[in-house]
């Protein structure tokens, strides 16, 4: 099986300090959160430049290249709801270490971020999803062979849409989420890729609790066929909980030091 997919998530414009990072052109914090994640285990990075809807395709060029030339070319996932920054990001990405993500379409409004995917030789994080929450698990395979259809028709390799289910939160959502871990299956027993914000889940919870919530379920995922997560690297015991659910699964191979590995 392939090596689980950590997609760090700390580049994100909802930071303060990353919003007025971005805002000043200043590198300095943008390369801080960058090296600790890979540092910690991240394999993609998740550059989150908000709607930039002014200068949004100056912004990703300049955050992509910073990524890039500090970093031996780290492979970037472009996350922004703003398409012309993404194919300005694109322009100037070096894929030598692996092609760029694009973060995200769904089945609805957003269906062209597959056709973006698709001209750009990119893999597109696919939400299962129209409008709103999907209502069963019906709903969202049928937006997730919508999607992939979509894809296939254009010439896209299955490999290269990563399906999210959609993590909800629990509280107020408790309910659905056996509901989520059975589509999670559900797509490993398609074969297909998948991946997803774990951390919705414990929005709401208390400090202390949210870090146990966002371990387990990581787990419990990754049980059920979870291939990549966009997360924080910087948990430690996050990351050493993934690192475990991969040996006892068998997809990697066990040393006694396999936790500083």
């Amino acid at each position: 099986m392939d090596k689980f997919i950590i997609i760090g998530e700390r580049i994100h414009c909802i930071s303060p300090a990353i919003r007025d990072a971005i805002a000043n052109r200043d590198p300095a914090p943008i390369l801080e959160r960058a090296k600790d994640q890979l540092a910690s285990g991240a394999t993609y990075l998740d550059l989150n430049i908000g709607p930039a809807e002014r200068d949004g395709e100056e912004i990703m060029q300049w955050g992509v290249k910073l990524l890039q030339e500090n970093f031996d070319n780290v492979p970037v996932a472009l996350d922004t709801a703003n398409k012309k920054a993404i194919t300005a990001g694109i322009a100037v990405y070096d894929r030598s270490k692996g092609k760029p993500i694009i973060n995200s379409a769904d089945a609805g409004d957003r269906l062209g971020y597959i056709d973006l995917a698709a001209e750009n030789d990119a893999i597109v994080i696919a939400l299962c999803s129209k409008q709103g929450v999907p209502r069963d698990n019906d709903e969202r395979m049928q937006y997730c062979q919508e999607m992939l259809e979509h894809g296939m028709s254009l010439g896209m390799e299955s490999d290269d849409m990563w399906f999210d289910p959609l993590t909800l939160v629990i509280k107020g959502m408790q309910e659905k989420q056996v509901e989520y871990l059975e589509f999670i299956r559900q797509l490993s027993d398609l074969g297909l890729k998948s991946t997803a914000g774990l951390s919705n889940a414990s929005n709401g919870m208390p400090k202390d609790v949210r870090p146990v919530v966002d371990a387990v379920l990581t787990a419990m995922a990754i049980e059920c066929g979870l291939t990549s997560a966009i997360l924080n690297p910087n948990d430690k015991h996050l990351m050493d909980v993934v690192k475990t659910a991969e040996v006892i699964l068998n997809h990697t191979l066990y040393a006694d030091s396999y936790l500083e590995l």
